[in-house]
């Protein structure tokens, strides 16, 4: 992508992580882009509480611009105002209006710009598209001229051909080295084993087997839940801590003795879609402990750099063997391979390799 690109992003927020799992993924793909010479405006809607849980202030690296979730007119000036941009971005799952954003970032560009669908959840649109051949998504896909999507690999990149996408290209998660590192051990977050993510419909059941199957069988561990929106039964060994605000999730990752991923189904049954989990955790030299998904090696070695579960009895497995010595072994391996090979600055390369037709 050549030097002093303009480029018009919608999505779900970039200032609040509250109900938006998405935004360290958006933080770190824009911030990434300004470093290497490129201008971004983010235009996100006033809706779920996003602005009143704000994790950071507007930052110097992006212009965002926040409007109304109710009412057409504030989303129309907004796409008006971005007409003029060199790339057009509608991300998936902003949560209003994105049937209306999806038809209009396609009818405002200008000639010559380029239109962009990033997809942060592929195995939810896809499985949405093609239970519904109506859904009027289908049949602008053909029309962008990229997909980008959070993760997939070639299930999803294959899936996305056979629907008439131009191009397909996985851009995956990474590492903020300088938003997510090691920091001192906080007594807030003390415990054995400690998970973040909010209650969603395909993460539920996953969550129960994968951390309250393990810690009902481990009763002398302490496990800590961040998230919003869990009822928690009540067992002793469990804390609930709630919404982990962004400038905790460091401290979260460095203090217990490991840290949970759990994928949604979604994710673990399409494979290759690390979420933003797994790199925080290996930027805080976190030991790791997630669910089985195709694809886990390309990012981290199991075994050496992470560790990994098809149950929460293999969790608790874990948990017995894991000696504090092991657990720091694990998290530096990790933290060392993340720093090589998988930060956003990897990432806005090959975005702007991409754009540019090099890759």
């Amino acid at each position: 992508m050549k030097q002093g690109r303009t480029i018009a992003f919608f999505g779900s927020s970039l200032l609040s992580a509250y109900w938006n799992g998405a935004a360290t993924y958006y933080r770190g793909i824009i911030r990434s882009l300004h470093e290497l010479g490129h201008t971004v405006t983010f235009y996100e809607p006033d809706a779920y509480g996003r602005q009143q849980h704000r994790d950071i202030p507007d930052p110097p690296w992006a212009r965002v611009v926040v409007y109304p979730g109710e009412g057409k007119e504030g989303v129309s000036r907004a796409l008006e105002s971005a007409r003029s941009a060199d790339v057009l971005v509608k991300a998936s799952g902003v949560g209003v209006f994105d049937e209306m954003l999806e038809a209009a970032v396609l009818e405002v560009k200008r000639p010559g710009a380029l239109a962009v669908f990033w997809d942060v959840d592929a195995p939810a649109t896809l499985d949405r598209v093609r239970e519904s051949p109506d859904d009027p998504f289908r049949s602008l896909i053909p029309r962008y001229d990229f997909i980008f999507t959070y993760g997939g690999g070639d299930p999803v990149v294959n899936a996305y051909g056979a629907l008439g996408a131009r191009r397909c290209v996985p851009v995956y998660n990474a590492l903020d080295p300088d938003t997510h590192y090691p920091v001192p051990p906080d007594p807030r977050f003390s415990g054995d084993l400690g998970f973040i993510g909010n209650r969603l419909p395909d993460r539920e059941s996953r969550v129960k087997e994968f951390f309250f199957r393990a810690a009902a069988s481990l009763p002398c561990h302490r496990f800590l839940l961040g998230g919003n929106g869990w009822d928690v039964p009540e067992t002793p060994n469990i804390a609930y801590v709630g919404h982990v605000y962004t400038r905790d999730h460091n401290a979260f990752n460095s203090t217990p003795r490991a840290v949970l991923n759990i994928n949604r189904e979604s994710m673990a049954r399409y494979g290759f879609s690390p979420p933003t989990r797994v790199f925080e955790a290996a930027g805080a030299a976190a030991c790791l402990i997630t669910d089985h998904w195709e694809g886990i090696e390309m990012f981290l070695d199991p075994g050496r750099e992470v560790l990994v579960a098809r149950g929460g009895h293999e969790v608790a497995e874990h948990l017995r063997a894991l000696t504090p010595e092991r657990a720091h072994s694990i998290g530096r391996a990790a933290y060392r391979r993340i720093r090589a090979e998988h930060t956003y600055a990897h990432r806005a390369v090959q975005l702007e390799k991409v754009l540019e037709g090099v890759l």
